[in-house]
């Protein structure tokens, strides 16, 4: 008899073969990281069923099998040659197997040779993935597969892990998408993160055969790896236990007697070898005082059943939780809720308020307010007075609460918020990025995962003896680790007090980068959920070495903000729906294809009875009024006019094709004019859209490159299927010099990513692609270069004639340049004519690109600033004095528009930086610090293929708010010039 056990990070399962290799047993179950214990009883059963067998051979395999394995003198099976074993025997012929497990991703080209991509320690795109997507929604698995089957669209959702994918997922909850959507878009999700980050430009075709858990359940993710790939892929009986076959048919077959096994499994102790912190709390007394100090910090709360008259309402529709607080006159709290949203807040506030009428009519809610992921839903469902800002209304509660307080720090479900006051306005603000490690739902996942509800997986950290060291990396990164602490020994509230320090950790190191505790201040408040948690609470007072202060309303303290906001802001009578309107109300929920400009964007309406309608996914305001709104301006929607101006001209040498992607976007109008006197026709391609992006998916190399490389892909397949003569994409070093830098190099990206594209795109193999490496700093060698590259293809072609047209095309640029500068002084000069605040948007010439920056610029203008671009004031600013290697021409201009923009009262600049930008990890530290030295404040937004705007407009909102406080206070700084 031959056992093989596949140990996954998951799931334990296992294979009994009989003595031709028939399957006479398996088995499929979750081990909880209870690894040994599981494969006891495991065993147990096998020897029960077969009791005459007292030997057989025995092999392990799988992710987290080796330990065990070679601790009790086990053959160990690699996985990937166990599947290999298993997959030659059950599917002759195959050429690519996909097997996607709990934590773990792989890809097997079997064609000409062993192939194998696996993911590292990220379990982004896995069963993991899909487990958290399905919690979040609050779905069965099952539910989830069914529920795509009759999906209308899909949303773009990122899969790199399950924080990220959250920040993407719960705002398009909040704003009325169906889950049957979301459903679909998930598996999307899935699939384009196994082709873009296994697959990395190797295509997949052939037999394709699918295996583990996810392939097996999930008959929908099968259909979308099909129909994205264009195969008709196997998924084989016993699909789930391949691996396990394979570790039982390899050639090892060692005898093993079960029953010592067992025993040796049974006796086994495991000694401690993980790293320990110091403890949290000393013993029960010292926990005590703590819990007793914090315990005076007291926000009244007043009797709902004794009170009449006004009452404010204040709603928080946050990432995973609604709260709601209703405040007297005297803001004291009648009445509060505090639960999870369930991916739809409506109909809870709708029971909420219900609730309250019936319960106290001598109450009158004289105005309201919301804020929050979820306020413009809210605001338009129920007919709120108001709507503020997160940060403006956490900064309202702690200022109500402490009036000195200089420093606030809110850690909600997947949010952190920071800000620091100074002079009574804030100063400085903080906010996590797409990620939502190190909030809330970090440690909710592993409560979850662990088999506890958060409160008690809380409460458990109190009383560690010894935390884990787990760092401050991100969830899933952090299940290997929270894995061998438990291998080794760490008990559940060893691990619960180490994840509450890595949350700390995480805020202060990573979101505030604090180089010091004295940068935060004195007068600390803490506030959000996540500082219910005492571990949270005392991690962050231990690692400050100083006491601050939690509100006993710490998770309401945004509502209580709000209703603060409501009351301030007055109202003779509120707007807000009635008992009567409620009783009549109905949320719908429709989806269609908005035509109003060239966005197309895809809207989610949300109707509530009464022709009220709530519009979300729009990247303008078109579509929501329903009008051509008031004029805007918008100087990256006129850099893609001016580009536009470049058409196609028949040529009679043919056709050279342009893709319109990273440096393209600057030097199009030089290479256009080039080839256009030369007597080319001139082909660019169109500005990006979704679809040219995944048209080219298949074909990226690298999962981390930034997301305006990865875009070039799709350009150079659309290239290749207008069947240009030539594609034209050169490597530059060097850019034009500028002179404000050191020197002028393109980034390595830039000026190197043609050698990339040729080496991973097959289809150029046919095609004339010219990626010869050019200077643009000397005229004269550019010309010869640029005649030499032609002459192979155009025999008649003169060095005369290049000369001239490389001469011309320098002063097409030129003019090109000078023309975006007129306009910014066009736009600045309106902006200064008509009191309008301006906002520097500043960027890459790339970031113009619509898919690059998601309609940005067009969000920002609806608050009434004016947006122009770093390009458009380059001739105002000079080099500047830096504390970096200022060697990259891009980059250069960054920083002398900082420090232009420092000295302008009626300027501020917001920076876009992509996801995956090595240099940018120097220059945005470098920009913030010449912003802040002036007193400004540093907004940045980080950008890649995810398209929702929601953290945007917070980011936006907040720097806004900021400016107004800061205004009215009369602590603007720099001046006009």
């Amino acid at each position: 008899m031959k056992i093989g056990l596949d140990v996954g990070s998951t799931t334990l399962k296992c294979v009994v073969l009989d003595e031709k290799d028939n399957l006479i047993f398996h088995s499929y179950e979750r081990h909880f990281s209870q690894i040994r214990e599981k494969t006891v009883v495991l065993l147990n059963e096998i020897m029960n069923k077969f009791p005459e067998v007292k030997e057989a051979s025995l092999s392990i395999s799988g992710s987290a099998g080796m330990g065990m394995a070679e601790k009790h003198g086990v053959p160990f099976i690699q996985e990937v040659y166990a599947t290999r074993l298993a997959v030659m025997r059950e599917v002759e012929g195959t050429d690519v197997v996909i097997e996607l497990g709990g934590e773990d991703a792989k890809i097997l080209f079997l064609s000409n040779g062993l192939e194998v991509r696996m993911n590292g320690s990220c379990a982004g795109g896995t069963g993991a993935f899909i487990d958290q997507m399905a919690t979040l929604m609050g779905i069965s698995l099952t539910e989830m597969n069914d529920l795509s089957k009759s999906h209308e669209k899909q949303y773009t959702i990122a899969s790199r892990c399950g924080v990220f994918a959250k920040s993407d997922i719960q705002p398009l909850l909040n704003q009325g998408a169906s889950k049957s959507d979301m459903s679909a878009s998930i598996f999307q999700a899935v699939v384009n993160q196994t082709i873009g980050g296994l697959a990395q430009g190797r295509p997949i075709r052939g037999k394709v055969v699918y295996l583990g858990g996810p392939l097996t359940f999930f008959s929908q993710l099968r259909e979308t790896f099909n129909s994205t790939l264009g195969v008709n892929g196997i998924c084989p009986e016993n699909s789930l236990y391949f691996v396990a076959m394979g570790a039982a048919i390899s050639d090892i077959e060692t005898p093993v007697n079960l029953e010592k096994l067992i025993e040796k499994l049974d006796a086994n102790t495991t000694r401690k070898t993980y790293g320990g912190l110091k403890k949290l709390f000393e013993d029960e007394e010292e926990y005590m005082i703590f819990k007793s100090r914090h315990d005076r910090e007291q926000v009244k709360y007043s009797d709902p059943l004794t009170y009449k008259g006004n009452a404010y309402l204040g709603i928080d529709a946050g990432s995973t939780t609604i709260k709601a607080v209703i405040m007297d006159e005297e803001d004291g709290i009648l009445h509060s809720i505090y639960r999870s949203n369930q991916g739809n807040p409506v109909p809870l506030i709708k029971d909420f308020l219900m609730d309250f009428y019936r319960k106290y009519p001598d109450i009158t809610i004289k105005t309201s307010a919301v804020t929050g992921y979820g306020e413009e839903l809210l605001k338009n469902a129920f007919s709120l007075d108001f709507g503020v800002v997160e940060t403006i209304a956490h900064y309202t509660a702690a200022k109500k609460y402490k009036p000195e307080v200089d420093f606030i720090i809110d850690i909600g479900g997947q949010d952190i918020k920071c800000f620091k006051i100074r002079d009574g306005v804030i100063d400085s603000i903080f906010l996590n990025e797409a990620c939502s490690s190190g909030c809330g739902s970090f440690l909710q996942t592993f409560a979850e995962a662990l088999g506890y509800g958060i409160g008690e997986f809380a409460n458990l950290g109190i009383y560690s003896k010894d935390p884990v060291d787990l760092g401050s990396r991100c969830t899933v990164f952090m299940n290997s680790s929270v894995k061998q602490a438990q291998k080794d020994g760490a008990s559940i509230a060893d691990i619960s007090a180490g994840l509450s320090i890595s949350v700390i950790k995480n805020a202060l190191y990573k979101v505030i980068r604090a180089s010091s505790v004295k940068d935060l201040g004195e007068n600390i408040v803490v506030q959000g959920g996540t500082f219910y948690n005492d571990s949270v609470l005392k991690a962050f007072e231990d690692e400050l070495e100083r006491k601050v202060i939690r509100p006993n309303i710490s998770g309401l303290m945004g509502a209580f903000g709000a209703a603060i906001y409501a009351k301030d802001k007055g109202n003779d009578h509120s707007s807000l729906l009635g008992m009567d309107e409620l009783k009549k109300f109905n949320h719908q929920v429709k989806l269609v294809m908005c035509g109003l400009c060239e966005n197309n964007c895809s809207l989610t309406v949300n109707s509530f009875g009464d022709n009220r309608k709530y519009i979300g996914g729009n990247r303008c305001d078109r579509p929501v009024k329903n009008r051509d709104i008031e004029e805007q301006y918008d100087i990256y929607d006129e850099k893609l006019k001016f580009l536009k101006e470049y058409k196609s001209i028949k040529g009679r040498r043919g056709s050279i094709g342009i893709p319109m992607a990273l440096n393209m976007y600057e030097m199009l109008p030089f290479w256009h004019t080039v080839f256009t006197l030369l007597d080319f026709e001139v082909i660019r391609s169109p500005f990006t859209s979704r679809e040219l992006f995944i048209r080219g998916q298949h074909t990226i190399p690298s999962d981390t490159v930034c997301f305006p490389a990865k875009l070039v892909h799709g350009h150079i397949e659309y290239l290749i299927d207008k069947e240009v003569d030539t594609i034209f994409y050169p490597c530059l070093t060097y850019n034009i010099d500028e002179k404000m830098g050191d020197n002028h190099f393109n980034c390595p990206i830039v000026a190197y990513y043609p050698e990339v594209i040729a080496a991973n795109i097959e289809r150029l193999d046919q095609t004339n692609f010219v990626f010869d490496y050019m200077g643009l700093q000397n005229k004269k060698v550019l010309s010869k270069k640029l005649y030499e590259i032609l002459k192979k293809t155009n025999k008649d072609i003169k060095l005369s004639e290049v000369k001239f047209a490389v001469d011309r095309g320098i002063k097409e640029y030129k003019s090109y340049i000078k023309k975006i500068q007129s306009k910014g002084q066009e736009f600045i000069q309106i902006a200064r004519e008509n009191g309008k605040k301006i906002i520097v948007l500043a960027g890459r010439p790339y970031h113009v690109d619509p898919e690059t920056n998601h309609g940005i610029s067009k969000l920002i203008t609806e608050y009434g600033v004016v947006v122009i671009s770093e390009d458009s004031i380059g001739n105002l600013a000079s080099k500047t004095t830096v504390d970096v290697l200022n060697q990259w021409t891009y980059h250069s201009r960054l920083y002398s528009i900082a420090e232009y923009v420092g000295n302008q009262d009626d300027m501020e600049l917001v920076q876009l930086v992509s996801f995956g930008c090595g240099l940018d990890a120097i220059t945005t530290d470098e920009i913030k610090a010449i912003l802040e030295e002036k007193g400004k404040i540093y907004t940045q937004l980080k950008i890649d293929e995810i398209t929702n705007l929601g953290a945007v407009r917070i980011r936006i909102r907040s720097l806004l708010s900021a400016i107004e406080q800061k205004d009215k206070e009369g602590k603007g700084y720099g001046r006009k010039s």
